[in-house]
């Protein structure tokens, strides 16, 4: 079987019979077998990141994450030697167990090992769907067990006063605030994924209905409702992002959320962006756009939402990453319990 993307050859008949079926009459000309056994790891690693970009339909983040794991991988392997090639049939579990120690030696966080890890099970199970190997030497590598900590959110009664002190600041403040507060009230009020938001065009949002169509991993589509204190921050910094794109003269662009040049505002801008507003008017707290989806989900949680309703509005395809939010919100009330009961 030819790997995605492989160029093919063509097949003469001086050929030895290790070559694969030949079904010319399709355009589909085979390889012999001892030409996939020669490809060297850069340029499987390339193969499966195409697989991911056109064929999976992965964002732009994940694709570049798991560049990154594999490359970080292939440079453990060759031993630190950029020019060196990797035999990918010489990588075993011991070799993958020892990147993962080198790993725990740089004290990496374990969510981080964890997903290097995760990349590596996928591109080797992709080697193995498309023939390259016969066995997965990732599959007997055990995941290092997590860490089973809480987020600190802010509660619900600390995200009002936040969002509000924000409100008042943008009625003096500079023009670009009334974006910033646009897109802080949007996170919180729908929960979306940062990408996700950098990725909302104008169109996107349907200001009638009060309703995003959103764009989630894997491309997958959904509706997604947001609240009226977000519809009017949205409503109030329309004119200037109009005003942005006739300054720079880009009439044709349709990102909901611009930076200062025009452009699609970008994920880690709007990270900094978070963080930056958290300090100025939020309580102490260490936060991210993730903080905000966190307490999205569990602000609704802990006002009686369902949890299929909130599961749907994050985007999730399993349960079981939502219930996460539970723990969330049952240390939030022990938390209330513990400093509001009598006999506590």
């Amino acid at each position: 079987m030819a790997l995605y993307g492989q160029k093919t050859k063509k097949v003469t008949s001086s050929q030895d019979d290790k070559s694969l079926n030949h079904r010319s009459q399709t355009g589909v000309i085979a390889v012999r077998q001892s030409e996939l056994e020669s490809y060297d790891m850069d340029e499987l690693i390339e193969r499966y990141i195409n697989y991911l970009r056109y064929e999976r339909n992965a964002s732009p983040h994940t694709v570049r994450n798991y560049r990154s794991d594999l490359l970080q991988f292939r440079g453990f392997l060759a031993a630190g030697l950029p020019s060196a090639s990797v035999d990918i049939k010489s990588v075993d579990a011991l070799g993958i167990r020892g990147f993962l120690g080198t790993l725990f030696e740089k004290q990496e966080k374990k969510s981080s090992i964890a997903r290097k890890l995760s990349a590596v099970r996928a591109f080797f199970k992709f080697l193995r769907r498309e023939g390259v190997l016969e066995e997965n030497p990732s599959a007997i590598v055990a995941t290092p067990k997590q860490d089973k900590t809480l987020p600190r959110i802010m509660t619900e009664e600390e995200m009002n006063t936040f969002l509000d002190r924000l409100a008042e600041a943008t009625k003096t403040g500079d023009p670009t605030m009334r974006r910033d507060r646009a897109l802080l009230e949007l996170l919180y009020a729908s929960g979306l994924r940062v990408s996700e938001l950098v990725g909302l065009d104008l169109r996107s949002v349907n200001f009638g209905d009060g309703m995003l169509l959103v764009r989630g991993k894997g491309r997958k589509e959904r509706i997604v409702p947001f609240g009226s204190k977000a519809r009017q921050a949205i409503e109030d910094y329309l004119p200037i992002r109009q005003s942005t794109l006739q300054e720079r003269k880009k009439s044709g662009q349709q990102a909901l959320f611009l930076n200062v040049r025009g452009e699609r505002l970008t994920t880690r801008s709007v990270d900094r962006l978070v963080k930056k507003y958290v300090r100025q008017y939020g309580p102490p707290v260490r936060v991210s756009p993730h903080s905000l989806r966190h307490a999205f989900a569990s602000h609704l949680l802990t006002e009686g939402a369902d949890l299929r309703a909130i599961q749907e509005m994050l985007g999730h395809t399993s349960l079981a990453t939502t219930q996460k939010y539970t723990q969330v919100s049952i240390k939030q009330l022990i938390d209330v319990y513990d400093k509001t009961h009598p006999k506590a």
